[in-house]
């Protein structure tokens, strides 16, 4: 089962070549397939990912969810995996994700941790333990097999916002769906330019309006208010 690991960015020339490496080093078959999507990043990403040795494809348009659908239509792997550039990956990704497909789960993710010892993001890290949809999120990084994520039509680029929540929702709907015992470590950088009980604020209120299915471009208007992203 290849693997095809499709990174979506902007901005993010001081992650993606530590990402790729990591990538690069713990594929112990030198068989996975590693896609960049950028969205036309002023900063040199495109070319630090390439530089680091991945497949650099320009989106067509903005937004995530656009981004992993382009990746993902040329992407060659059996199974196809996202993962956001800030993310430290498990390393044990290949064995653990093609093991999870072969146990009969179409679909997974990880749990997670922060890069940060602060005692209230460890309560945070705590819940991705659990299989509520609110404990999940495109940072745990995101597995699915390409017949699934066809048959489910990719991700809803009507979603600007929350298209990962929206991608597991209907993938439960559909199939099976592990949350892998293991970890990934992400980035506190939101944490460290707002207060956790902002962060936590935000996420709430967008959260709320999902599942009230207000439109995606006002959940993110009112997102970004809420939070600084100095």
């Amino acid at each position: 089962m290849h693997i095809s690991v499709i990174i979506p960015t902007y901005n993010e020339v001081n992650n993606i070549g530590r990402l790729v490496q990591e990538l690069r080093r713990h594929d112990p078959g030198h068989d996975v397939e590693i896609i960049v999507v950028d969205a036309g990043s002023p900063d040199g990403t495109a070319e630090a990912a390439r530089h680091a040795g991945a497949t650099v494809l320009l989106s067509p348009k903005p937004g995530r969810a656009c981004q992993m659908n382009h990746g993902a239509r040329h992407a060659g792997g059996d199974i196809l995996y996202f993962v956001h550039a800030d993310v430290q990956i498990h390393p044990g990704y290949v064995t653990t994700v093609r093991r999870a497909v072969r146990d009969g789960y179409p679909a997974g993710c990880y749990r997670f941790r922060f890069d940060s010892p602060h005692p209230l993001l460890r309560i945070n890290s705590y819940g991705t333990r659990f299989e509520g949809l609110m404990s999940r999120g495109g940072d745990q990084t995101l597995f699915i097999t390409r017949g699934l994520f066809e048959q489910l039509g990719g991700f809803d680029e009507h979603y600007c916002i929350m298209e990962d929540f929206d991608m597991i929702r209907r993938i439960r709907q559909t199939a099976s769906f592990l949350v892998v015992p293991q970890d990934v470590v992400v980035s506190a950088r939101k944490y460290e330019t707002n207060s956790w009980l902002r962060v936590q604020l935000a996420n709430l209120t967008a959260f709320s309006l999902f599942f009230l299915k207000v439109p995606p471009p006002r959940i993110a208007r009112t997102y970004k208010a809420l939070l600084n992203y100095r």
